[in-house]
């Protein structure tokens, strides 16, 4: 751990300054928008608009790092971040604002393969696992510290704007000053999203419609804590709940994914989310309740999203694991861009509630569809100890592949020392689906 710290450190750092640019304006524009008068619907088009840019930006980064090199485009998307975020404030208009989560959703999504392009070229075989876990671990505190910052000024003037725009502005000047020379970018050629699907079909629908879930709370909670009247403290503090939840939860989780049935644990994991999500919606719960409402959302989401890219990779050959991963997150990129329009929708017909009644509802879908899919194959084999790797949905497409590239050095080493199985075991590899 520490030889990774010693040689990432600068990528680290510039990746948690960066978090907590996201992390403010994610949460702070929800405020804002609620100031200038702007509907729950409109706000809803604003959120979504980001996950249409990160989604663009995870398609056409790799062909513009091959044309001009990775420093112009990591620089160049760093100055498109630190402009947008002093501009949502010089231009409070909705769809103004939608434009710009478009440009600064693809500016991240660049920004953030970039940078993991040059942590994984950093890393050795044996560290690359450590140097991973760290940067998700950098990830989610950018965001949780994100939450503390929005206290230090008015939402309704410019400081809060101009503060996590110079903190990007920041965060480039260590990464740009002592990364390592910048390496050859590749990316596999992904599997069809047919394909994809015969192999997993639980693996498949359930990261779409995680994508939805982790799109509202990260682009709808702050619209709904505006709404309801939380103060400036109080929204922070939700909001931080719902990535420490995550942050605890990914390794215990992660730990019990490794030793029985991953689709048993998907379903343990979407009911519970689904019956912590309704308390707010049936009751009137007081505040620490509702804390103890996000933290369990976010438990139960950012971890599921590791899961089901460790159940996937189940049903797949080494070879293909990085395959996997562009349909995957091009899946989950899709589900994520409707999950704030149709939270949008279901508050401005319901009211507030409707925030949670959507997750709920998203969360008893992959429960059912877990369910089902367990009724129609057996389970793959359990002996896979280190094959989950935890992993954030705002992670890049290179840090997903890095990641499954360590799944399958975990799993064929694993292979290679056990013994051979009796008749009637499930077999592993592409012949086999949930």
């Amino acid at each position: 751990m520490l030889i990774v710290l010693r040689n990432s450190w600068a990528l680290l750092l510039g990746m948690m300054l960066l978090m907590i640019g996201n992390g403010v304006q994610g949460t702070l524009l929800g405020i804002r928008g609620a100031i200038e008068g702007f509907s729950t619907t409109q706000m809803s088009f604003v959120m979504s608009a980001y996950f249409l840019g990160f989604l663009f930006g995870s398609q056409m980064t790799p062909n513009m790092i091959r044309r001009v090199g990775h420093v112009r485009v990591f620089a160049a998307l760093g100055s498109m971040i630190s402009a947008v975020l002093v501009a949502y404030a010089a231009a409070p208009d909705w769809m103004a604002w939608a434009v710009m989560r478009v440009v600064i959703g693809f500016s991240f999504s660049g920004v953030y393969i970039t940078a993991e392009s040059w942590l994984n070229n950093a890393s050795t075989n044996e560290t690359r696992g450590q140097a991973l876990s760290l940067y998700m671990i950098m990830q989610m505190l950018g965001i949780i510290s994100a939450q503390g910052l929005l206290n230090v000024g008015d939402p309704s003037g410019y400081l809060l704007f101009v503060i996590p725009s110079v903190l990007v502005s920041i965060a480039f000047t260590p990464i740009l000053l002592t990364a390592s020379q910048a390496p050859a970018f590749e990316l596999t050629k992904p599997l069809s999203f047919f394909r994809l699907y015969q192999i997993s079909p639980l693996g498949c629908v359930g990261i779409f419609l995680l994508g939805g879930i982790f799109s509202a709370q990260f682009g709808m909670a702050s619209v709904w804590g505006a709404t309801v009247g939380l103060s400036v403290r109080d929204l922070s503090i939700f909001v931080a709940s719902i990535y420490v939840g995550g942050l605890v939860l990914q390794y215990p989780i992660g730990w019990l994914s490794d030793r029985m049935d991953r689709r048993k644990l998907v379903l343990a994991l979407a009911v519970l989310g689904a019956v912590a999500t309704i308390v707010p919606v049936v009751m009137e719960p007081n505040f620490v309740m509702l804390v103890a409402v996000g933290a369990l959302m976010g438990g139960v989401s950012n971890p599921l999203y590791s899961l089901l890219v460790a159940y996937t990779n189940d049903f797949l050959e080494g070879s293909d694991m990085a395959a996997a991963s562009a349909g995957l997150i091009f899946i989950n990129g899709v589900g994520a861009i409707g999950g704030p329009i149709l939270t949008g929708w279901i508050m401005a017909e319901i009211g507030p509630a409707g925030f949670f009644l959507f997750i709920a509802v998203l969360f008893a879908m992959m429960a059912v569809y877990a369910a089902w899919r367990m009724s129609r194959r057996p389970a793959p084999p359990t002996d896979h100890p280190g094959a989950f790797m935890p992993l954030a949905p705002t992670a890049g497409l290179v840090a997903v592949e890095a990641a499954i590239e360590v799944q399958a050095e975990a799993q064929d080493a694993t292979a290679g020392t056990s013994e051979t199985k009796a008749p009637g075991e499930a077999p592993t590899g592409r012949d086999t689906v949930d």
